[in-house]
């Protein structure tokens, strides 16, 4: 009788464990809200984002990131934290350019949001038209010019054009932006990010940059 009595007593401990959600072994279950908190919140944020895209980015960027003129940045698989670095600096007046006025209602959600929408965009590239120019931009690029100082573009971005959460991925991206931007650092006309690439852009020749730019353009 005793027995019996022990086995529905451990089986009703066994029922309220179940109801409670809790381990047998003493140990609280994980809040079974916070997936789906997170998932809501991911949700509302791309929602943002798209509506955001679509009503002031797109006009130049496009709606994949693809960018509307070759004057205009690709931004299709570019780091989200990149993204959302450069946009703060346009807000705040560190980089100076047409989209000061763009970013600065923009809140910190948004700008993180608008990041992962587009680096989640897959990126494109351009066919190689140039063989002897992309030539010479493929050595700048991945060996640099030892003979003025310049550095090797793949030593930080990478011998793919990569690039990191600190550093822009550069595979793909026009080369008309890519060689306005060089020649915005040797003026410091890009008053963000201009230490380091001021010291190269400014040994660069127009040669050296045309053809660095288009070598990027190429790349996947």
């Amino acid at each position: 009788m005793n027995a019996f009595l022990a086995a529905i007593a451990a089986a009703l401990m066994l029922a309220s464990f179940a109801t409670s959600g809790a381990d047998p072994k003493g140990k609280a279950a994980a809040p079974a809200t916070a997936p789906a908190a997170a998932d809501a919140k991911g949700a509302a944020d791309l929602k943002r984002a798209q509506q955001i895209v679509a009503t002031r980015c797109s006009l130049c960027h496009g709606l994949e990131g693809e960018s509307a003129s070759p004057v205009f940045p690709r931004l299709a698989g570019q780091h989200p934290e990149y993204i959302a670095k450069q946009l703060a600096d346009f807000q705040s007046g560190r980089r100076k350019g047409a989209m000061n006025d763009q970013a600065k209602d923009l809140s910190e959600d948004d700008m993180r949001a608008l990041g992962a929408y587009f680096g989640r965009k897959p990126p494109l590239a351009y066919p190689v038209r140039d063989e002897d120019l992309a030539g010479v931009g493929r050595y700048v690029y991945q060996k640099g010019n030892s003979f003025s100082g310049v550095a090797a573009c793949a030593s930080c971005h990478g011998p793919k054009g990569e690039g990191t959460v600190q550093l822009p991925r550069l595979a793909g991206q026009h080369a008309v932006y890519i060689e306005g931007q060089l020649k915005e650092f040797d003026k410091r006309e890009r008053t963000n990010d201009n230490a380091v690439m001021h010291a190269i852009a400014s040994k660069l020749t127009a040669l050296e940059s045309r053809a660095v730019s288009v070598y990027i353009s190429t790349l996947k």
